[in-house]
């Protein structure tokens, strides 16, 4: 079993930055592939970032490469989503999931657990 929660969300202007941050408890963190998603009002839910085990391997959605960095900080029990240049259209509930599976998957329903997520609001 693995307890994740999320922090670091909040409001912020177009252009701003945030870091959003997912400690987890438990099993030893390194036994799993680590995702963060979002999810906006009305729409489904999004793949956005993925490190794997090791840490040798990420993984970014289009829409965010080359503006968002996936960390992990092992002895922390933390993975970390630093989101720079952020747009109105990045606004929504971002989760941060584990995954015990084989692989980097990008797919929500490869993630076993799950934390409640953290609002990142973006005003333009």
């Amino acid at each position: 079993q693995v307890q994740l929660v999320e922090s670091g969300g909040g409001l912020v202007q177009a252009g701003g930055s945030l870091r959003l941050s997912c400690a987890a408890s438990g099993r030893t963190f390194s036994s799993y592939a680590m995702g963060w998603f979002r999810q906006a009002p009305g729409k489904e839910r999004e793949f956005v970032a993925a490190r794997s085990r090791s840490g040798t391997i990420t993984y970014y959605a289009d829409s965010v490469k080359g503006r968002f960095t996936i960390s992990k900080d092992n002895a922390r029990n933390t993975v970390y989503l630093q989101m720079n240049s952020l747009k109105p259209e990045d606004t929504a509930v971002y989760s941060c999931a584990a995954s015990a599976g084989v692989g980097l998957p990008r797919s929500p329903l490869s993630y076993d657990y799950w934390g409640q997520g953290t609002q990142v609001t973006v005003s333009s």
